[in-house]
């Protein structure tokens, strides 16, 4: 070989061995892990990954003989420390990054991590948000906190409590979970008051905070806090006297943490967390778990650990083992590790000392290998859905009792509550939280094992504030005197009220607020917004529950029907001597009296050949005629009827005036009896178009009714104060400045119908609703009183109530005017004339077909042989006259007629 062969076979070999050395997996691999050293969690997850690591290390078929090089600094619980630290643990080329444990921490943190597509992994950070695209190198190895919600949401949906306070420390952790809480309750009908608390917050402070959530009415507490700060408020709700009967509180998983954590920390506040009950993220059994609680034993005694181990421990000792699983299929596919300059860092290298961070060239591929892990740790199993969170989540339901924290229940996002362990937490299950009970014995604040209502209408210090309204007319439903005391409030809607309150099964303190000045009547819907608006914590009275009162609070069952109704003047209705024409319309009348005429001419056809009392001289016939066919109402007539289809026809007629007889009778009467009273008003619709005043009851909602409702002009409305400007602008009119009607709801109209003669309602009412209590959005106080309104009817006591304001002497009647009785019109009867009109002309027809072949069978008889050929030469019009001159003969002589020719005939031949 030559020189230049050889040359040449040694630099192809020197690049062999290049390519060789290129490919070859690093020895070590860095990964970093900012945590606060000195927390509950933070001390806990320290050991859990330097154990971790340990592991690793010392397997070397899980990273091929790579070692892991931890990188650890401290977060010092703050985001500007923490982001100091994550810096300065990327500088060593860190590949992954492991926690914070501190949501706020982890929002900035991935921001950097991002930028450097490096991978984020976090055993503790549960801020929902942060599973948001915002963030795509962010992997969650826990439970996210928008599951820890939907379980305390069903937890709070079992137990039936409609409204909850939440606690927490404003920052991004409790802000956006409690979000989440406050959306999965909302789904359910459920109200959420929110308590924030500043990170630091002092004694003083949480005092404070505490004090004012007494006035909010529930007394179910959810709390969402760190430990710190978490402990604190437990801490000063049992100096507030908070942690009684009749309280409930709730924690999120921080609480079990602390107190599986720190026997310490347990034995020094379990005495004021008696009754609370905590979540607690849920870790299965296995060897591996057995084995490892043995280890943290074993170095525990060694005191190289001083707290016990926790979920959390088991989730960050997991993490190590999903990155480094993740790192080596990276690194069997990628085969090395790269890092790039980034020039936007470069550029600003002069001012910041940044020039050390780059960019990870694989972090894309890293991020996806981590995604798509499926396998078993400590934890359980370790495999993430589309939103980067663990497929598999399960919660226990912990109750503080006595020295010891007992398990009650479990929640699974598949199957809901259970008090048993879910065969398979992948099923899914219908949740039915009402019927089926799905936990075990709970001890609540006091040692009581009774659930709890979970809220407090009012106490003795702070009484319920009831609005009445002090009105200036109709005090029979509402009087205040002498500034509204207990004593000093009566009226019928008063009484209404504390009877319903006797059947309330709790106590209810509360005092009477007079809302007016007793000169005019309130608005009642300012009166209904004072109520919305909180100033008053009810409204009680004559309120009528209507739709734009009802958007926005509210209301109880209503103790009484009403409706708008009209009063007018009325007068009384002077004797006609033609009323007997009303009953019928003149169209009635037109074709009844033409039907008296057809049926008498069919009747004189139809007998006048079989019966001599239709026959005779012309005018002797026609008033037979007409007295027949106008007698038979009264069935006063006296000639007989012979012939077949004149009976035919008589006994349809008959039939018919029958019926038109009766109607007209009852029509008649009706009008003779039951309008004895009129007005020109004769409805609603009509009072509308008539364009004059109409007057309403000041503070009523008629008036937004008619304009809103009924496209009245506001112009065209008056309104009026008291049943005397009632009375005065009724009997003034339109003419003299007054009004035409007035629209009012029935018990007020009633009442002065009752008190007041010459005037009553028009019509019925033309709306339908009723009176009732107006209570804030999602008062549980309205729903129990209307249960005790029920009670109330049912029992009769709502009856005696109304007897005793309104029946002292005489009950309240409805002196209504209908409107005057519907005339009989042609459509009610067309079909009776129908049927015998078809009756009639069908007789008829038969009757002349009848006497047409007569007269064919006379006239073949009659005439003689020679004069055959001349009657096809005769007139059509004396063929008529003759056929006329036939069917006047009488049906006797006819017959007779054909018996002598039938006679004649053989003697002839």
């Amino acid at each position: 070989m030559d020189c230049g062969g050889v040359l040449w076979f040694l630099l192809l070999l020197a690049t062999g061995f290049g390519v060789f050395a290129g490919a070859e997996r690093p020895a070590v691999v860095n990964i970093g892990a900012v945590l606060t050293y000195d927390s509950v969690i933070g001390r806990v997850a320290k050991a859990a990954i330097e154990a971790a690591v340990a592991d690793v290390n010392a397997n070397a078929s899980v990273l091929g003989g790579t070692r892991l090089n931890l990188v650890m600094r401290d977060a010092n619980c703050s985001v500007f420390l923490g982001s100091a630290a994550a810096l300065s643990v990327l500088e060593h080329d860190a590949i992954a990054l492991i926690g914070p444990q501190s949501s706020a921490i982890a929002h900035m943190i991935s921001s950097i991590s991002g930028g450097l597509q490096i991978p984020l992994i976090s055993f503790a950070a549960t801020d929902p948000t942060l599973s948001s695209s915002q963030f795509p190198f962010f992997v969650r190895t826990t439970h996210c906190d928008s599951y820890q919600m939907a379980a305390m949401a069903d937890l709070i949906e079992y137990f039936g409590w409609r409204q909850v306070i939440a606690i927490y420390v404003d920052d991004d952790y409790g802000r956006n979970g409690i979000y989440y809480l406050d959306d999965e309750l909302a789904e359910n009908m459920s109200k959420m008051y929110k308590i924030a608390l500043p990170v630091k917050a002092t004694r003083n402070k949480l005092i404070d905070l505490l004090q004012k959530s007494k006035t909010l009415g529930p007394r179910v507490y959810v709390v969402h806090a760190t430990p710190d700060a978490g402990l604190n408020i437990f801490s000063v709700a049992e100096q507030l006297h908070m942690m009684t009967d009749g309280y409930v509180w709730l924690a999120t998983d921080w609480l079990s943490t602390v107190l599986d954590t720190s026997q310490t920390v347990a034995s020094n506040s379990i005495s004021y967390l008696q009754g609370v009950v905590s979540f607690r993220q849920y870790i299965p059994r296995s060897n591996q778990k057995e084995a490892f609680v043995s280890r943290w034993g074993e170095l525990q005694k060694e005191g190289l650990v001083s707290l016990n181990l926790s979920t959390y421990g088991f989730f960050a000792y997991d993490t190590v083992w999903a990155t480094a699983h993740a790192i080596n299929d990276f690194l069997n596919e990628y085969e090395n590790i790269t890092f790039s300059s980034n020039s936007n860092l470069q550029s600003i290298k002069g001012k910041m000392r940044l020039g050390m961070l780059k960019t990870f060239d694989g972090g894309h591929l890293l991020i996806k290998k981590l995604l798509l892990l499926n396998f078993t740790g400590l934890s359980g199993q370790i495999q993430f859905d589309g939103d980067k969170n663990l497929i598999s989540r399960m919660y226990e339901i912990v109750n503080v009792r006595g020295s010891v924290t007992n398990r009650v229940g479990y929640w699974s996002n598949h199957s809901g509550l259970s008090i048993s362990l879910p065969e398979n937490l992948l099923i899914n299950r219908p949740k039915n939280l009402s019927f089926t009970q799905v936990l075990g014995r709970i001890t609540w604040p006091g040692g009581k094992t009774e659930t709890p209502r979970g809220w407090v209408v009012a106490s003795n210090e702070r009484p319920l504030r009831i609005a009445v309204p002090n009105r200036a007319s109709y005090l029979e439903f509402v009087r205040v005197t002498n500034g509204g005391d207990m004593e000093n409030v009566s009226g019928y809607c008063i009484d209404v009220f504390k009877e319903i309150m006797k059947l309330i099964p709790y106590e209810v303190p509360y005092k009477f607020v007079p809302i007016g000045n007793g000169q005019t009547n309130p608005n009642y819907d300012e009166l209904v917004n004072m109520v919305v608006q909180h100033v008053v914590d009810a409204a009680i009275g004559d309120i009528a529950i209507v739709t734009s009162r009802s958007r926005n609070s509210d209301f109880t069952q209503p103790y009484i029907c009403t409706g708008l109704v009209i009063l007018a003047p009325i007068r009384s209705i002077k004797s006609s001597a033609w009323v007997f024409l009303r009953p019928f319309t003149v169209g009635m009348w037109c074709v009844t009296g033409a039907f008296f005429f057809v049926v008498g001419v069919v009747i004189w056809l139809l007998e006048h050949r079989v019966n001599s009392d239709f026959r005779g001289p012309p005018t002797r016939q026609c008033i037979t005629m007409f007295l027949f066919s106008f007698s038979t109402p009264f069935q006063s007539q006296q000639e007989e009827i012979l012939s077949t289809l004149g009976r035919f026809v008589m006994m349809v007629w008959l039939f018919l005036l029958m019926v038109i007889t009766s109607s007209y009778t009852a029509s008649l009467t009706s009008f003779l009896t039951v309008q004895k009273l009129s007005s020109p008003i004769k409805g609603i619709d009509s009072l509308i178009a008539s364009n004059e005043p109409i007057g309403y009851q000041e503070g009523s909602f008629a008036r937004s009714y008619l304009v809103d409702g009924l496209n009245v002009q506001p112009s065209r409305l008056v309104s009026l104060g008291s049943p005397e400007a009632y009375k005065e602008a009724l009997e003034r009119g339109p003419e003299n400045g007054g009004v035409a009607a007035i629209v009012d709801e029935l018990p007020y109209v009633e009442l002065f119908v009752a008190k007041t003669s010459g005037f009553g309602i028009i019509g019925q009412s033309f709306t339908r609703n009723g009176w009732g209590f107006a209570f804030p959005r999602d008062s549980p106080l309205a729903i129990d009183m209307s249960t005790a309104m029920l009670k109330l009817s049912e029992n009769g006591e709502l009856q005696r109530i109304h007897k005793k304001w309104f029946c002292n002497t005489s009950c309240i009647v409805q002196s209504g005017i209908n409107s005057e009785p519907d005339q009989l019109h042609f459509n009610s009867f067309w079909g009776l004339f129908l049927v015998c009109g078809v009756a009639t002309v069908a007789s008829l027809i038969l009757f002349f077909l009848r006497s047409i072949w007569q007269f064919i069978r006379f006239n073949r008889k009659h005439r003689e042989p020679a004069s055959t050929c001349e009657l096809p030469n005769r007139g059509c019009t004396q063929v008529i006259f003759r056929f006329f001159d036939f069917i006047d003969k009488k049906e006797e002589a006819i017959k007779n007629a054909f018996k002598q020719r039938n006679t004649s005939l053989p003697e002839s031949s």
